[in-house]
Protein backbone atom coordinates (compact mmCIF):
# COMPACT_ATOMS: atom_id res chain seq x y z
CA UNK A 1 0.00 0.00 0.00
CA UNK A 2 2.79 2.47 0.86
CA UNK A 3 5.37 0.98 -1.48
CA UNK A 4 5.55 4.18 -3.54
CA UNK A 5 7.76 5.72 -0.86
CA UNK A 6 10.72 4.24 0.95
CA UNK A 7 9.36 4.56 4.49
CA UNK A 8 11.97 4.11 7.17
CA UNK A 9 11.71 4.35 10.95
CA UNK A 10 13.44 7.77 11.05
CA UNK A 11 11.03 9.10 8.42
CA UNK A 12 8.05 7.75 10.33
CA UNK A 13 9.41 9.20 13.58
CA UNK A 14 9.75 12.63 11.94
CA UNK A 15 6.14 12.63 10.73
CA UNK A 16 4.85 11.23 14.02
CA UNK A 17 6.75 13.95 15.88
CA UNK A 18 5.39 16.76 13.70
CA UNK A 19 1.79 15.51 13.89
CA UNK A 20 2.15 14.96 17.64
CA UNK A 21 3.36 18.54 18.08
CA UNK A 22 0.41 19.84 16.07
CA UNK A 23 -1.95 17.66 18.11
CA UNK A 24 -0.43 18.92 21.36
CA UNK A 25 -0.84 22.53 20.23
CA UNK A 26 -4.48 21.83 19.30
CA UNK A 27 -5.07 20.29 22.74
CA UNK A 28 -3.49 23.28 24.46
CA UNK A 29 -5.55 25.66 22.30
CA UNK A 30 -8.78 23.91 23.36
CA UNK A 31 -7.81 24.10 27.04
CA UNK A 32 -6.44 27.65 26.91
CA UNK A 33 -7.73 29.54 23.84
CA UNK A 34 -6.06 32.63 22.46
CA UNK A 35 -2.75 31.37 21.14
CA UNK A 36 -0.68 33.04 23.90
CA UNK A 37 0.50 35.93 21.71
CA UNK A 38 3.71 37.63 22.73
CA UNK A 39 6.45 39.79 21.28
CA UNK A 40 9.85 38.14 21.35
CA UNK A 41 13.47 39.03 20.71
CA UNK A 42 13.02 38.98 16.93
CA UNK A 43 10.42 41.76 17.21
CA UNK A 44 7.60 39.56 15.97
CA UNK A 45 4.24 39.08 17.67
CA UNK A 46 3.82 35.30 17.55
CA UNK A 47 1.42 32.63 18.73
CA UNK A 48 2.29 29.07 19.71
CA UNK A 49 1.61 27.89 16.15
CA UNK A 50 3.85 30.59 14.70
CA UNK A 51 6.65 29.57 17.05
CA UNK A 52 6.23 25.90 16.04
CA UNK A 53 6.44 26.88 12.37
CA UNK A 54 9.56 29.02 12.94
CA UNK A 55 11.16 26.19 14.94
CA UNK A 56 10.41 23.57 12.25
CA UNK A 57 11.57 25.84 9.43
CA UNK A 58 14.80 26.74 11.24
CA UNK A 59 15.44 23.08 12.07
CA UNK A 60 15.04 22.19 8.40
CA UNK A 61 17.62 24.81 7.44
CA UNK A 62 20.01 23.56 10.13
CA UNK A 63 19.82 20.00 8.78
CA UNK A 64 20.09 21.07 5.12
CA UNK A 65 23.13 23.24 5.86
CA UNK A 66 24.71 20.40 7.81
CA UNK A 67 24.11 17.94 4.97
CA UNK A 68 25.41 20.47 2.43
CA UNK A 69 28.65 21.29 4.21
CA UNK A 70 29.70 18.07 5.92
CA UNK A 71 29.39 14.30 5.80
CA UNK A 72 29.42 13.88 9.59
CA UNK A 73 26.65 12.13 11.47
CA UNK A 74 23.39 13.91 12.18
CA UNK A 75 23.57 13.98 16.00
CA UNK A 76 25.09 17.46 16.09
CA UNK A 77 22.41 19.14 13.94
CA UNK A 78 19.77 17.29 15.96
CA UNK A 79 21.14 18.90 19.11
CA UNK A 80 21.31 22.28 17.37
CA UNK A 81 17.73 21.89 16.12
CA UNK A 82 16.49 21.01 19.62
CA UNK A 83 18.28 24.06 21.01
CA UNK A 84 16.76 26.21 18.25
CA UNK A 85 13.26 24.85 18.98
CA UNK A 86 13.70 25.54 22.69
CA UNK A 87 14.89 29.06 21.89
CA UNK A 88 11.89 29.64 19.60
CA UNK A 89 9.34 28.63 22.21
CA UNK A 90 11.17 30.44 25.00
CA UNK A 91 12.25 33.75 23.44
CA UNK A 92 10.65 34.26 20.02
Amino acid sequence: MLSWMAWTWPTAALFIGIFSAIGLLAFIEVRKPGGAERKGVLGLTTTRGDRLFIALLGSTYIFLAWLGFTDAQLWTPLGLALCWGTFCFWKV
